[in-house]
């Protein structure tokens, strides 16, 4: 199994957003590693860390949840791996709720979520994604569970 860190998704995973899904609430799991100096695209001097620069985002990204109707569910720092190999560990897992597949869309599109992305774009050295349903009904649409 090749493992490979993304920032951006490629043309098969935004298609995917357009494909109908499960009905009722994802929840995006979220493998983050950082970069160790936050590093903007528009070239501005920045003293912060990957990590300090992620965490600007995920600040602003845990209120643009809420307006889609969403929520932050887990964040913590990974501590070392428990089972199986990985030739570097992510620093960071973190769990949102989306009401459906189309609010998360809707929230990756929104104007907000543009001017929040630089920091994410600077902090992040690369992420893995992976989009989950709760099939057994545990959770249901409550996301207050954090």
């Amino acid at each position: 199994m090749e493992v490979k860190n993304s920032v951006y998704p490629n043309e098969a995973q935004i298609k995917g957003f357009f494909e109908p899904g499960a009905e009722g609430p994802i929840f995006m799991v979220n493998l983050l590693k950082f970069k160790a100096r936050a590093e903007y695209e528009d070239g501005r001097v920045s003293d912060l860390t990957g990590e300090q620069a992620y965490g600007l985002y995920g600040d602003a990204v845990s209120m643009l949840l809420k307006e889609f109707g969403g929520g932050a569910i887990f964040s913590g720092t990974v501590e070392r791996l428990m089972l199986g190999e990985v030739e570097e560990l992510w620093d960071k897992v973190a769990i949102a709720m989306y009401p459906s597949r189309q609010a998360m869309l809707e929230m990756m599109q929104s104007p907000k979520m543009q001017e929040i992305g630089a920091h994410r774009a600077a902090g992040l050295a690369g992420q893995l994604n992976i989009e989950t349903v709760d099939v057994a009904g545990l959770l249901g649409a409550d996301s207050s569970v954090a």
